[in-house]
């Protein structure tokens, strides 16, 4: 089982909880990441999301193999949509299955984090005033980020997901 996906329509959430369920497992923490309607003080109508598959779903792999390993849970995935996205959509989805809480909370934070800073995976917008553009694309040629956690990989690749 793929434990990072690409999906271009919607998902079922419950489905993807229940392919973590586990019975060695007592915690299990989820994060769902909405299209909201304003950002930056704009008026925002949906969203498209553009990914360069080979490499995201390669990195997104990783990732969830770090967590794991980092934080002895037993079970994750990832789920990133792309394609256009409607208001109060899930946009991505990641859920973690651990023994106890703090290891699930711990790694399902740190997923979602590498996932916007490592993966290639861009957001444009569309904005009630018929404008659209592409969000925090310079993020791709900035320098590593810090967001509490020391590791020893490169977040050269940069992604757009907030």
């Amino acid at each position: 089982m793929s434990t990072f996906r690409l999906e271009s329509a919607a998902f079922d959430a419950d489905a993807l909880r229940n392919e973590l369920k586990d019975h060695g497992c007592g915690g299990y923490v989820c994060f769902e990441g909405w299209v909201r309607d304003h950002n930056e003080g704009r008026q925002v109508t949906r969203l498209e999301y553009e990914a360069f598959a080979p490499l995201a779903l390669s990195e997104g792999e990783k990732i969830i193999a770090e967590a794991r390993v980092r934080f002895g849970v037993q079970r994750a995935l990832c789920v990133h949509r792309t394609g256009a996205l409607d208001l109060s959509e899930i946009a991505v989805w990641v859920g973690v299955a651990a023994p106890h809480r703090d290891e699930a909370f711990r790694a399902c934070r740190y997923i979602i984090d590498e996932i916007k800073h490592r993966l290639p995976i861009w957001k444009k917008e569309y904005y009630a005033s018929g404008d659209s553009g592409w969000v925090n694309c310079e993020r791709c040629a900035q320098t590593p980020h810090a967001h509490g956690h020391d590791h020893d990989h490169d977040h050269a690749v940069g992604a757009a997901l907030d």
